[in-house]
C-alpha cells in the first residue's frame, strides 16, 4: 500500500526574523494544510530548508510535525546526504521521532555510480522499517539515477518503495513505470507535470503549489483518480501561470514570498538564499491574484 495518494505537500519551513524555528506559525500552516485537504506533509525537504538545519533542528522541527499532525495524514521526513552515515543518523532519528515515511534524496556532489547509488540506499534502508521514497532531481543534485536502480531499489528492498520523481523526463519515466510491473509508487516532483505523470500510473504529487493552493492541488489529483480527467487536466492548466511564478527563481524564495504577500507571516529565508528579486516579486503577486488567492 501506498505512503500516501493524492497531493502531499513540501512544506515550507517558517522563520522568526533571527533565523530561528518558528514553531508557532509551524503549527498553524500543518494545521491550515490539514484543513486544506492535504494528503501528506514532507517535512525538511529542499522546500523546507533542511540543507541549512544542523540535525538537532532538522530532527526537532520534523518531530513537531509528527506532534500537530497526530496521525491525522502521514508525515515524511526528508533526510537524504550526500554522506551515507548522516542520512542515516537523520533516518533513524525521524523514525524515532514518528514519521511514517522517509524522503532520501539522491547524494548530491559525491558523484557515486549506480552501484554505488545502490549500495547508499540498502544501507540506510537497512536500519529503519518505514517506507522511504527515493528522491530523483538531477538538476540539483547532478547526480542521475537510472529507471533500472530505482526499479531494482523498489524490487529487492522492502522498505523501498517508490521514487519522487522531479527529472521532468518523461521518457526516463515512462521507462521506470514499464520496468517496475507495479512495483514503484511514482509521485510527481514538478507542479507543472501532475496529471501527465498521474497518466503514467502516478501515485500523486510532492508539492510546492499546495503551500499556497493546497485544497486545489488536493482537487487535481482526486478529480483524477475520480475519473474526471476533464476537470483535473482544467485545474493543472489553470495553475500553469502561478506554477511558473513559484519557479521563476530557485525553490524555495518564491513559495515563501507568495506566502508572506499572503499574510502568512512565514519569515525570512536562510543564506545563502536571499530575497525574490523585485520583478518577479510583482510577477508572482499578479499570479496570485489571478489564481483568486488574493
Amino acid at each position: 500500500m501506498a505512503i500516501f495518494e493524492g497531493a502531499g505537500v513540501a512544506l515550507i519551513t517558517p522563520f522568526l526574523a533571527d533565523g530561528s524555528v518558528n514553531y508557532t506559525k509551524l503549527e498553524e500552516i500543518v494545521e491550515e494544510q490539514i484543513a486544506g485537504k492535504t494528503d501528506a506533509i514532507i517535512a525538511c525537504g529542499t522546500t523546507g530548508e533542511s540543507s541549512t538545519m544542523d540535525h538537532e533542528e532538522h530532527l526537532q522541527v520534523v518531530r513537531r510535525v509528527c506532534e500537530i499532525v497526530n496521525h491525522r495524514i502521514p508525515v515524511i521526513a526528508g533526510t537524504g546526504s550526500n554522506s551515507t552515515a548522516e542520512a542515516i543518523h537523520l533516518s533513524v532519528g525521524a523514525q524515532e521521532v514518528g514519521a511514517d515515511g522517509l524522503l532520501l534524496v539522491t547524494p548530491y556532489y559525491n558523484k557515486a555510480t549506480q552501484n554505488g547509488l545502490i549500495a547508499h540506499y540498502k544501507a540506510i534502508a537497512a536500519t529503519v522499517d518505514i517506507p522511504i521514497l527515493l528522491y530523483h532531481i538531477p538538476g540539483r543534485t547532478g547526480v542521475t539515477m537510472k529507471p533500472e536502480t530505482i526499479v531494482t531499489l523498489c524490487r529487492e528492498v522492502d522498505n523501498i518503495v517508490g521514487v519522487k520523481e522531479a527529472s521532468a523526463n518523461f521518457s526516463v519515466i515512462a521507462e521506470i513505470m514499464n520496468l517496475a510491473d507495479g512495483c514503484v509508487d511514482l509521485y510527481s516532483g514538478n507542479d507543472d507535470q501532475i496529471v501527465p505523470l498521474l497518466s503514467l500510473g502516478g501515485k500523486g504529487v510532492i508539492s510546492v503549489l499546495s503551500n499556497v493552493a493546497p485544497e486545489q492541488t488536493h482537487e487535481i489529483c482526486a478529480s483524477y483518480f475520480a475519473g474526471d480527467v476533464k476537470k483535473s487536466c482544467k485545474m493543472q492548466l489553470e495553475a500553469i501561470p502561478l506554477i511558473n511564478a513559484l519557479f521563476c527563481e530557485v525553490n524555495p524564495i518564491p513559495v515563501k514570498a507568495a506566502m508572506n504577500l499572503m499574510g502568512k507571516e512565514v519569515g525570512p529565508l536562510r543564506l545563502p538564499l536571499t530575497e525574490m528579486e523585485p520583478q518577479n516579486q510583482e510577477r508572482l503577486k499578479k499570479a496570485i491574484q489571478d489564481y483568486g488567492l488574493l
